[in-house]
């Protein structure tokens, strides 16, 4: 069977950085134009990390049935 394939987790890591170091910080800047930004910035990057979590389940589920992972860096691969 072919690998399965699945977003490299770098993908992941580069959306957290820019959601922590750069959106969190422009609308805290703005809270009052946004003044719910945080809270939804915040869920936002727990979304993210158990997305990620869960294709880490799924990688484990793959190699405990002898399936190979295909990490992909674009959709066009």
């Amino acid at each position: 069977m072919a690998p399965i394939p699945v977003p490299a987790h770098i993908h992941y890591e580069m959306l957290l950085q820019v959601l922590e170091q750069q959106t969190a910080i422009a609308l805290y800047d703005n809270k009052k134009e946004f003044p719910d930004s945080q809270r939804q910035i915040q869920e936002l990057i727990a979304t993210l990390r158990k997305a990620l979590t869960q294709q880490k389940q799924l990688e484990a589920d793959c190699d405990r049935h002898t399936l190979g992972v295909d990490y992909r860096w674009s959709p066009d691969q």
